[in-house]
């Protein structure tokens, strides 16, 4: 493998009404497995998964599920590390992922469930299309480093 993930280019889940415990945990159990599959096994072994302050993420029956699959390996509240809810200075998917991907979304007015899967999509292809992920690690890695030089405080403004 070349380093990148091979995604399945039609997989969605089908996500419907509003997220709660129930339809977090059929996703970790059903959805997840399916997006990782072409993880090499090694990688899968060593995983950690980590989440943020949403309350379906830290629902009862989510932390038994995820202290079964990734034992003392997931991050989040109520987990067995904690961390900080809207803690964007080491989380990549918060401090550039998401707001560039809705920032492209949602450019011009959505009046379908289709258009705007349509435009999900397409904002996807067009940030995997430019190897963002690549920048994104190397960003992440720069912000651990900084946050171990500075003793776990505030790291900032050593980027």
């Amino acid at each position: 493998m070349d380093g990148h993930i091979k995604w399945k280019s039609n997989w969605a889940p089908e996500i419907q009404g509003y997220l709660h415990g129930n339809s977090y945990l059929n996703f970790l159990q059903n959805d997840l497995p399916e997006l990782l599959e072409y993880l090499p096994l090694r990688d899968l072994q060593n995983m950690w998964f980590q989440n943020d302050g949403c309350p379906a993420h830290y629902a009862r029956l989510v932390r038994e599920y995820l202290n079964q699959e990734y034992p003392g390996r997931w991050i989040g509240r109520l987990g067995p590390i904690l961390w900080p809810p809207r803690s964007p200075d080491l989380n990549p998917l918060d401090f550039f992922y998401w707001g560039y991907l809705k920032d492209r979304v949602y450019s011009k007015p959505i009046s379908t469930l289709d258009e705007l899967r349509q435009n999900i999509t397409q904002a996807t292809d067009h940030i995997n299309g430019r190897r963002y992920a690549r920048r994104i690690k190397r960003s992440f890695l720069r912000r651990c480093h900084a946050c171990i030089n500075a003793g776990g405080q505030q790291f900032e403004h050593l980027l």
